[in-house]
């Protein structure tokens, strides 16, 4: 099957005229669970040589960890958690770890491992019907933050300072939310922590940009030129590098609908214009793979742009959700079926 795929790949290059590009090369699949993120961080093995624990992870409770480069997955179990979705888990090493699930009021659970994922301890369950997380961001052990849908008018974010206590950032200071606007848990990417700035994309009756640039204590809302309008629509992802930042999206209901589906800005977010070479439909899932080179993934093909998502080229044509990225060498996605792939030059 694997061999198979990466043939199928590569003639796909070939028919684009885009040989030289890498691809996505599933490591493995056929997995009964529909894979909804990953998560990929190094550590430093016994000789100091750098090692990428990759987590996969999605519905029905699952939870897939590779510490040998995707050779080998072992199945981790929450306690308790094996019937939730979980839509994003932050590694900070190779023993520390939090997993968020999604769903309405108690489904929306954070969980934390300090073993390597043997044992998980529930840290916070959502107590209002309203509450729905949507996507979790760290940016140290102790340090993180968690997005839900409105309640009561206005976007939750929940934050940790000490690894240990979940509370809410001042509600007062939260942006209000037009009618039906909500975020999108597609692949755990519509938020984004940099530095101090805090950035969440959203759908529904518009697409917009929310930004603070002091951990919560102030916003704004920027308007995107994604394709939005119904409750199907909008922004699904958001990913900064430097100056730049890029967001994806469309209707995932016409995944094949190519127009207003990805974004750039190179002006830190403060003016934005739609891609002149887009994704060929609905992505749910982008990610920079270094300073140059920005990677994108739905469910009908895969993109790369290495011009801050001005213009994207088709690289793959798989089904999938996720992508999380250290490097262009430590890239990883996943998607359906258990899809699990790689980014990789093997398949030229």
């Amino acid at each position: 099957m694997r061999a198979m795929r990466m043939l199928l790949a590569a003639a796909f290059l070939l028919a684009s005229g885009i040989s030289s590009v890498p691809v996505w090369v599933v490591q493995t699949s056929g997995i009964d669970t529909n894979l909804r993120g990953v998560s990929v961080v190094n550590f430093r093995d016994p000789i100091g040589a750098p090692v990428p624990v990759v987590c996969a992870y999605g519905s029905n409770g699952v939870i897939l960890r590779s510490i040998n480069a995707g050779k080998d997955w072992t199945r981790l179990r929450v306690v308790g958690g094996e019937t939730l979705d979980f839509r994003s888990l932050q590694a900070l090493d190779d023993q520390t770890a939090y997993v968020m699930s999604s769903g309405e009021g108690e489904k929306s659970r954070i969980y934390k491992t300090t073993d390597g994922g043997q044992n998980w301890t529930l840290q916070f369950t959502g107590s209002r019907p309203a509450f729905f997380l949507d996507a979790m961001v760290c940016d140290s052990p102790k340090h993180c933050l968690a997005l839900s849908d409105p309640v009561d008018g206005r976007f939750v974010i929940i934050s940790t300072y000490d690894g240990e206590k979940w509370l809410p950032l001042d509600q007062l200071a939260m942006p209000l939310a037009l009618k039906d606007e909500g975020a999108f848990a597609a692949s755990g990417t519509c938020l984004a922590l940099y530095g101090n700035n805090i950035y969440f994309v959203t759908g529904g009756p518009a697409a917009r940009l929310f930004h603070s640039p002091n951990l919560g204590r102030q916003w704004s809302a920027i308007p995107l030129p994604i394709a939005s309008g119904n409750p199907a629509a909008g922004a699904f992802s958001v990913a900064r590098r430097g100056r730049n930042l890029v967001v994806v999206g469309g209707d995932y209901k016409n995944p094949d609908q190519r127009e207003r589906v990805a974004a750039y800005s190179h002006d830190v977010g403060r003016t934005w214009k739609l891609a002149t070479q887009s994704p060929a439909g609905y992505r749910s899932a982008v990610a920079w793979l270094d300073d140059h080179t920005i990677a994108t993934a739905g469910p009908s093909g895969e993109e790369i742009s290495t011009d801050g998502g001005v213009h994207w080229k088709p690289n793959s044509n798989l089904n999938l959700n996720a992508i999380a990225a250290l490097s262009r060498h430590d890239a990883w996605a996943v998607g359906a079926s258990g899809t699990i792939g790689r980014f990789s030059l093997a398949a030229q």
